[in-house]
């Protein structure tokens, strides 16, 4: 029998191994045929090709082998090879034929100097690189393209996982999506890349989490409050206007049907301008009554509606005839497109406690500063809110 060299280990990782079922019965016909095919040899290196486990069930039970030689110029040549043939196997899973394919266009890449062209002596016949392949393995040029990204992101992961190709091959690796997203995370986010590779977090959950960083990164900079605070606008603002109200009249104390505080008219609001800033996030209390006018408020401040916040409160104002009003309302408006950095737990429904007149609750504020990043205010506030401007008369 021939010797080989113990290069063969090398290129042994490159081929899917067979399951086990699949073994036991490739052994039970050799054992039963003898060893129909012969294994092939890379010509004047004396190492092995084709035939891994061939070799190993014909050396471990002693029987008789042939092999066949075929000439190679170098290495690259002969991996290619040994992608090509696996490729012509029927039991490969989708990832796996997307990472021998990949592997395949990038020696092409560096062969054509990073081209994506298969040199020959005509140029203006020549075909790219990704369609030749792609027709060679019915697949399309966008699909060749693909699989040599996943190809690199599987180099580049070895630096966290040194068996990641291994995986593939046998089909114990995590998603191909989750490999490609751990490469280009290993740079900036090297713990978010090992976590996508273990399983412990989805790359979306990662991706998700990244850009609600970034956002509040570039909101929350000194340079970028700074720059709002010079241009005198805010990225998240709570408003709860004076609204025109009287106190409803009482037998029992006529004279007192106005409120002690100063109110605004439906004019005058109309044309009071908020400090928004281009992208902004912009939330407008308001009551059963004054709903149409606040409706009336978004549209006159250039705002997008996008859906109304409940406050259910315990107990509430009962007019004669109608309804015990035991909730509050917080319309969720936008300028621009304004993002949230969370939303786990955000409903538009709260239950909380009753404060003193006209005072909202500090469970409002909380979910605001948790969903929202930048510089805050609160207009026509009843207190001061931590994480908040103040602004208004009764604001201390």
């Amino acid at each position: 029998m021939p010797v080989f060299e113990t290069i063969v280990v090398e290129f042994g990782a490159l081929i899917p191994p067979l399951s086990p079922e699949e073994l036991a019965q490739l052994e039970a016909n050799i054992v039963v045929e003898g060893c129909r095919d012969p294994l092939v040899v890379w010509a004047g290196k004396n190492i092995l090709l084709d035939g891994h486990h061939r070799l190993e069930i014909c050396t471990r039970r002693g029987i008789e082998f042939k092999t066949v030689e075929i000439e190679l110029p170098d290495r690259e040549a002969a991996a290619d090879w040994i992608d090509a043939n696996q490729l012509g196997r029927r039991n490969l899973t989708s990832d796996q034929m997307s990472l021998l394919r990949g592997r395949r266009y990038n020696r092409a890449k560096r062969q054509d100097g990073g081209h994506g062209n298969q040199k020959s002596g005509d140029q203006n016949d020549t075909p790219k690189t990704a369609d030749r392949l792609a027709k060679q393995h019915g697949v399309s040029a966008p699909t060749i393209k693909r699989d040599g990204k996943f190809a690199e992101a599987v180099e580049k992961v070895k630096a966290i996982d040194p068996d990641i190709e291994k995986k593939v091959m046998a089909g114990q690796a995590p998603p191909k999506a989750a490999v490609v997203e751990a490469a280009d995370l290993l740079k900036t986010h090297p713990e978010k890349a090992e976590a996508i590779l273990k399983g412990d977090v989805t790359t979306a959950d990662v991706v998700r989490e990244i850009k609600r960083a970034d956002l509040k990164q570039s909101l929350e900079s000194a340079e970028a409050k700074q720059a709002k605070a010079i241009q005198g606008v805010y990225d998240v603002i709570v408003i709860d206007p004076p609204w025109p109200m009287k106190k409803i009249e009482r037998d029992c104390r006529p004279n007192q049907s106005e409120f002690e505080y100063p109110t605004m008219t439906e004019a005058e609001l109309a044309l009071f301008e908020i400090p928004a800033a281009d992208d902004c996030h912009v939330w407008l209390w308001t009551t059963q009554r004054f709903l149409p006018m606040a409706l009336g408020l978004v549209d006159a401040w250039g705002l997008k509606y996008v859906c109304t916040f409940v406050w259910h409160k315990p107990g509430g104002f009962q007019p004669v005839g109608l309804p015990q009003f035991n909730c509050e309302f917080v319309l969720y408006t936008r300028k621009g497109s304004p993002k949230f950095i969370d939303t786990k737990a955000f409903n538009t429904c709260f239950n909380a406690p009753r404060g003193g007149h006209s005072e909202k609750p500090e469970e409002f504020y909380e979910m605001v500063a948790r969903v929202t990043a930048g510089r805050r205010i609160d207009m026509f506030g009843r207190r001061c809110i931590s994480g908040f401007d103040c602004w208004g008369k009764e604001s201390q």
